[in-house]
């Protein structure tokens, strides 16, 4: 019984890293513009990921015809949620941050599940318990606010560059 049952846990830590080599790249980087870090200095994003990977590891056996990369990416949601504080804390602090840096963590979360991640509206209301219609309305802000800032970075540069030429 004993050998079985070691035989089974070996299969699934195969099976459990094989779907980390496949997913981790993508969960990381969701989990980096949920966070707004820099690509190149996440470890938020990083312990975010790690837990959310450990739970999935730990309910690995009781998937049963479940998608690992849902389930992992409903964990990474929730405990994002639960943490959002301490990402706006941090954001405050250090100021180098990344592509969705200027939206609240309601709006990433929407934004990273909506359009990074192609979750359907009705999934992403039912996740994070609002109406279908306040998940689009945020979704639609969040990004036209994001195409503004970029917008005005762009215009920026270019009077900058505009300044320095000769």
């Amino acid at each position: 019984m004993r050998e079985r049952e070691a035989v089974q846990q070996r299969r699934h830590a195969k099976e459990f890293e094989a779907f980390v080599a496949g997913a981790a790249g993508r969960m990381l980087h969701a989990a980096t513009l949920l966070t707004a870090e820099p690509a190149d200095a996440n470890p938020r994003a990083q312990q975010l990921l790690a837990a959310s990977l450990a739970t999935t590891y730990a309910r690995w056996e009781g998937l049963r015809g479940e998608d690992p990369y849902d389930r992992t990416r409903q964990e990474l949601s929730a405990r994002f949620a639960r943490t959002a504080w301490h990402h706006r804390a941090w954001r405050r602090r250090d100021r180098r941050g990344g592509l969705l840096e200027s939206l609240t963590p309601q709006e990433r979360l929407i934004v990273v599940l909506r359009l990074y991640e192609g979750v359907q509206e009705e999934q992403t209301a039912a996740q994070l318990g609002l109406p279908v219609q306040r998940v689009r309305a945020i979704c639609a802000r969040a990004v036209s606010q994001v195409y503004d800032e970029h917008r005005g970075v762009r215009k920026r540069a270019a009077r900058q560059e505009a300044v320095a030429a000769p």
